[in-house]
């Protein structure tokens, strides 16, 4: 089992965008070799000793990003950025920039806490399709409720056995090359919960909790798992737990109001209907028992659906159907909750704030594999288990009224939503390496490519690098639309010369590249300039006219959403568009075929989920064609 999961890992951190050794090295030698070579000493909040994050030079971050403005702008808007970039340069910038190297002198790094801030805990849309994901297992063939439960049972202990893992300290390190990431969201996986609030929500952490939640129709059950001698329960005495809860939802008279429900929804309604049912000590206990849950696993009903099983999974891993099916069946706030539906779907879905989805796509491949191991175990002794527990929630008017509320809102999103995918089997990640090229980096050329094809213009383009080469370290934004790519799309849809075409794709794949690695080292654009914004603000400074300018406005306003969030098995994670005119795209790539869950919203004409992923298939396939006849030969087998 930790062989597998150590081989997991790797390949998790190899996809998670880190770049190729060798150009990682390079940069590493060009830019930062002496804050890693000077590592500090290892402490309670540095473990591991890693690096922190630096801040980069404002004059290169102010080049990289007129160079990434340059596709969205018109001679005349771009002349204009490049004054107000200069002005900037040369007038307020070096001021915020020495207020922003302070900041860091005294912090591990700069920018952990402000995003954790102002990325998740104050943003108040809702956190269901805007930013939890949901992730789609493949799916079961239940041929029975015992199947089901069995199965259940095998998910609970996977995840328990995950969680002593992390516990004793035996989850191997994850490297990039020779350099160690940072393992902390891991120990974030279990036990955290997001409380809401009014303007910002908070976190809590509970590693040492010892239950978890079973939701079945609404109630919430407590289920202790682990027993007298402080021992994991097995899959046997698992079983005979859930078979409780469910005995004792069956014979209940009187049903919960569907309180989960109200964790769908913006998060200051959800803030304000939070104090009202809490102002209940019989609601209060209960919620600390959800929130201080190792995690919830939810046993959903059937979801009628006109699509096929992988669209309604989508569905019903980001938001549950909505009110008349399983959104009210889930605590949005936790970070980690699975989720059985009795149709076989299963998955998760989780709170993103403390965790990228790296960690998350490790645990959902050991959770496979460990389910699939057929693994057989002695036969416990199912009494003297500690007894589930029922969480009784109950709701006043004003609860039932904010419920009401919730209800509208989740149903108006979920219809709104346009959920669907691409499983693409005519070649995978090996085609693309004997290209001598980046399967990420390819793979976002043809997302670029399609979006240029549907729409005509080039898409603003978010993709997710990871930067756990530092102390704390979350993600930094690489701009994948560049002067490249588009070139790269134009030459795919107006061009005739097919040479050309594979030269101008090697130059896009190789300017991604390069961000790549930038990106990793944190010498990306987007976050650099969030913290000159965030300094300026908390030192009273106007904001600088650069960040209402159309240069830094229409590259940030990024239509396209995706992440290359891979895993062994036929899985992979879909979430929402960041915009209301944008695409979410993530990804999983496998040896020889790729997975794409895809997303845009209903309200909006111009974007539909089912063209863009039949243009996603011609575009990849185009792209084959044309590496098979002008690419790099085919090695020939001796």
């Amino acid at each position: 089992m930790l062989k597998f999961l150590y081989a997991t890992q790797q390949a998790a951190a190899k996809q998670c965008l880190v770049p190729e050794r060798a150009l990682l090295q390079q940069f590493l030698r060009a830019n930062v070799c002496a804050a890693v070579q000077s590592r500090p000493k290892t402490s309670a909040t540095n473990p591991q000793g890693l690096p922190y994050l630096p801040v980069p030079k404002l004059e290169d971050t102010l080049a990289k990003f007129l160079k990434s403005v340059e596709p969205h702008l018109d001679s005349k808007a771009l002349a204009r950025t490049q004054a107000l970039a200069k002005e900037f340069e040369t007038g307020v910038g070096p001021k915020l920039q020495k207020l922003l190297e302070e900041h860091a002198s005294k912090k591990e790094n700069w920018l952990s806490d402000w995003w954790l801030q102002c990325a998740y805990l104050e943003y108040r849309d809702p956190v269901v399709v805007w930013s939890s994901p949901g992730l789609v297992f493949p799916q079961r063939k239940f041929k029975s409720e015992e199947d089901r439960l069995v199965f259940t049972s095998k998910v609970i202990s996977a995840a328990l056995t995950y969680k002593n893992l992390i516990d004793a300290k035996k989850i191997p390190t994850e490297m990039a090359g020779k350099m160690p990431l940072d393992m902390q969201q891991y120990n974030k996986i279990f036990g955290t919960c997001r409380i809401p609030g009014l303007e910002r929500d908070n976190l809590s952490f509970h590693p040492d909790s010892r239950h978890i939640v079973l939701v079945i129709d609404n109630e919430y059950y407590k289920i202790p798992v682990f027993n007298k001698a402080k021992e994991v329960l097995s899959e046997n005495q698992i079983l005979s737990q859930i078979k409780k809860c469910l005995n004792e939802q069956k014979g209940r008279k009187i049903k919960s109001a569907p309180i989960g429900l109200l964790s769908t929804d913006k998060r200051d309604n959800w803030g304000k209907a939070y104090a009202e049912l809490m102002s209940d000590p019989k609601n209060k206990a209960s919620v600390r028992e959800i929130q201080s849950s190792l995690f919830t696993i939810s046993l959903d009903k059937f979801m009628s659906s006109d699509k096929d099983d992988i669209v309604t999974a989508e569905h019903q891993l980001i938001h549950g159907g909505g009110s008349k099916f399983n959104a009210g069946n889930r605590w949005y706030d936790k970070t980690l909750q699975l989720v059985v539906g009795n149709s076989g779907i299963n998955g998760l879905t989780y709170e993103h704030s403390p965790a990228e989805g790296g960690p998350i796509a490790v645990l959902t491949d050991f959770i496979i594999n460990y389910v699939d191991s057929n693994r057989k175990e002695n036969a416990n002794d199912v009494k003297d288990l500690p007894h589930p527990e029922h969480l009784p929630l109950y709701a006043n008017s004003s609860v039932k009224e904010a419920l009401s509320v919730a209800a509208s809102n989740i149903d108006a999103l979920v219809a709104n939503l346009d959920m669907n995918y691409l499983h693409f089997t005519k070649y995978g990640k090996n085609f693309i390496k004997t290209q001598k090229m980046s399967p990420d980096s390819y793979v976002q050329m043809a997302i670029q490519y399609a979006f240029y094809r549907l729409h005509k213009v080039p898409g603003a383009h978010y993709e997710s690098a990871q930067t756990r080469l530092y102390v704390h370290g979350r993600t930094e934004t690489i701009r994948s639309c560049s002067n490249e790519s588009v070139a790269f799309a134009k030459a795919m849809t107006e061009g005739r010369d097919e040479k050309e075409k594979v030269e101008k794709l090697k130059a896009a794949v190789n300017a991604h590249k390069k961000y790549v690695a930038a990106a990793v080292q944190g010498f990306g654009v987007d976050r650099h300039l969030l913290g000159l914004k965030l300094i300026a603000n908390a030192n009273k400074i106007p904001l600088p006219e650069l960040y209402t300018d159309d240069g830094y406005k229409k590259s940030s306003y990024m239509r396209l959403s995706t992440s290359n969030v891979s895993s062994k098995y036929d899985a992979f994670m879909c979430y929402g568009p960041l915009v209301e005119d944008g695409y979410g795209c993530c990804y999983n790539l496998k040896n020889d075929d790729l997975w794409f869950g895809v997303s845009s919203m209903r309200s909006c004409k111009e974007t539909n989920s089912e063209k863009f992923k039949v243009v996603l298939s011609e575009c990849l396939t185009h792209m084959y064609e044309l590496l098979s006849k002008h690419g790099e030969p085919p090695k020939s087998k001796l």
